[in-house]
């Protein structure tokens, strides 16, 4: 990585990996929440990765995949400074409506 102003670390098992101690979880950056822009949300990235942070938390059930493609813009060039985090086949149950008989 080439940002070491992170301050403290954690190590990511045995694998040598060091993140900041601190991330950021992106989820609210595609809607989640409120409406949210794409350049509001690159900023904030930006600026935790000016700021130090490392670790990035991300998902593609976040905005429908939106979430890994507003990251994916943010980090684009500074792709060593950024460990990303993602979960995946995260499947939502449909919500059934019982309705009683007539």
């Amino acid at each position: 990585m080439t940002n070491d102003n992170s301050g403290p670390k954690r190590w990511l098992g045995s694998s040598g990996v060091a993140v900041s101690a601190i991330g950021l979880g992106c989820m609210s950056l595609s809607g989640v929440y409120g409406a949210s822009g794409d350049d509001a949300g690159i900023a904030v990235i930006h600026e935790a990765l000016d700021r130090g942070l490392t670790l990035l938390d991300t998902s593609d059930a976040y905005g429908g995949g939106h979430n890994e493609e507003l990251v994916g813009k943010a980090i684009r060039g500074r792709r060593a400074e950024v460990i990303l985090a993602t979960k995946f086949g995260i499947v939502r149950a449909r919500r059934q409506i019982r309705r009683r008989p007539p």
